[in-house]
């Protein structure tokens, strides 16, 4: 020792801390929670026919896809077939129960109503998950998974992958930056739905195929008779298993306001619509939002702001000197105009494309994260995050600590929309979950079924109405849904 200066000891020290970051497995082992950056991950993939296949493809050339669970296998055959090594399950709970050891990290791309009760089951196992938008279908479902993210510490993202591209970071920092002053309004806007919405129930039962197992699909929602037009893909526009046009896109446009603004939740939501049915969504849709005024930035302030959302071919009024010929829809089926008190900044779907309305090029300093590959490599960027401790990682874009709050954005907007019918502005506890000018005595009541029809050459309107039920107890099963029996999410961590 008397030979090693303590500057030559201090290097030699940390270069040996520094090597125990990345010792095999075999000396470590996975049963204490370390999985060195020099191992592959077991990945799981629970939903595979649709995102989760370019989800799993953007990982497969790195790591290991161990398991593989659909339940429909003749829509996930071609996965199957390009993953022969991987184990194949109808139930993801079985494949838990099978392979929970050996899994290190889950991705979920189900439909909308059965990714919380994946991910939750997952991360209670301590597994990292990677979820596709929208992160989940409820309120409630929102906040236990990003409790559950912050109790059990592991790496999440939430598909939104636009939070990966340099665009998002653009618009932040031309923000904070004052480039365009204190925003007071921003709206957002996509070309969404492209897929039927605005329709009855089926009103006949479909024979279901012997390659879905339709009562896995539908999990813990209302078991409905199958019918063609839910399943594959069409879910998205069905209340019971999609959150229409605003949990398809909104992660996308609204995720680029909810951080540059630095919102969290909304004191004030309310909708209007075409003819909103009981059991699907509509046609088209507005949605205006109020957050209060957050803590200023040191270059900028940040007021009460209002949020404003249109959908199915609905836009806001085009700004005063946006160019004349130019399409206010971009080609990528989304917009976003930040109103502020200097300037106004407009850009597309996923943050994309940013731009000043005066011309301007802004030259703001670069304060947040570039991820290698932007969008395209959000799915590996959650695959870092996996492989660092939980006490040294670096979050990923989309961490549940800032896509759980963001999606509880994007599922009031649904409340918004589904409680219309009575007929004002809503006043949200966000801290509670619970709306707070909504009467103990007030019913609410949907429509079943359009009866529109042309008889002897004049309209009629008839409509099938539900019964008036309590409007409070509607609205609480909205925000935390009754799950089906058999079919339980794990308690609130407190």
């Amino acid at each position: 020792m008397s030979k090693f200066t303590r500057r030559e000891f201090l290097k030699t020290g940390g270069m040996a801390l520094a090597g125990l970051t990345i010792a095999p497995s075999t000396i470590l082992g996975r049963s204490h929670g370390h999985i060195p950056p020099s191992d592959k991950l077991n990945i799981a993939a629970v939903g595979i026919g649709g995102m989760g296949h370019t989800n799993i493809n953007n990982v497969k050339k790195t790591e290991n896809i161990v398991a593989l669970c659909d339940v429909d296998w003749r829509y996930a055959k071609g996965v199957f077939d390009e993953n022969p090594n991987a184990k194949r399950y109808w139930d993801y709970r079985k494949m838990f129960d099978e392979m929970g050891k050996s899994i290190d990290a889950v991705i979920v791309a189900t439909a909308d109503h059965t990714h919380a009760i994946i991910a939750a089951d997952a991360m209670t196992l301590g597994k990292h998950v990677y979820v596709q938008k929208p992160l989940t279908h409820s309120v409630y479902e929102s906040r236990l998974l990003t409790k559950l993210a912050a109790s059990t510490g592991v790496a999440t993202q939430m598909g939104n992958q636009g939070s990966s591209g340099e665009g998002t970071d653009l618009v932040c920092e031309w923000i904070w930056n004052g480039e365009i002053g204190d925003v007071y309004k921003v709206e957002c806007a996509t070309d969404r739905p492209i897929w039927p919405q605005g329709l009855n129930s089926p009103e006949k039962e479909d024979r279901i195929p012997k390659t879905l197992n339709w009562d896995l699909f539908t999990g813990p929602a209302k078991l409905n008779p199958y019918s063609e037009i839910y399943h594959p893909w069409n879910w998205r526009g069905w209340w019971d298993y999609g959150t229409g046009a605003l949990g398809d896109m909104a992660c996308h446009i609204l995720h680029q306001p909810f951080k540059a603004l630095k919102l969290q939740y909304p004191i004030k939501v309310e909708g209007s619509s075409t003819l909103l049915l009981n059991a699907c969504a509509p046609q088209a849709q507005h949605v205006k939002m109020i957050f209060p005024a957050r803590d200023n930035m040191p270059k900028v302030a940040m007021p009460e702001v209002e949020i404003h959302w249109y959908d199915g071919g609905m836009l806001p009024e085009r700004p005063k000197g946006f160019p004349q010929g130019k399409k206010l829809m971009p080609d990528n089926g989304g917009l976003t105009i930040f109103h502020g008190t200097k300037d106004t900044l407009i850009c597309s779907c996923y943050g994309e494309n940013p731009w000043l309305l005066s011309g301007r090029v802004p030259n703001a300093p670069k304060v947040c994260r570039r991820v290698e590959g932007g969008a395209g490599g959000h799915e590996m960027d959650w695959v870092r995050a996996c492989k660092e401790s939980k006490e040294n990682r670096v979050p990923c874009k989309s961490d549940f600590s800032e896509a759980g709050p963001m999606n509880e954005m994007v599922a009031m907007g649904v409340l918004a929309i589904r409680l219309q019918a009575l007929n004002k502005t809503l006043e949200w506890d966000g801290f509670n979950m619970r709306f707070t000018n909504i009467g103990e005595n007030e019913t609410i009541r949907t429509v079943i079924k359009d009866g529109f029809q042309i008889h002897n050459g004049h309209p009629t309107f008839d409509k099938t109405w539900t019964d008036p039920v309590n409007a409070q107890a509607f609205a609480q099963e909205l925000i935390k849904h009754n799950y089906r029996e058999g079919w339980r999410l794990p308690d609130m961590p407190k």
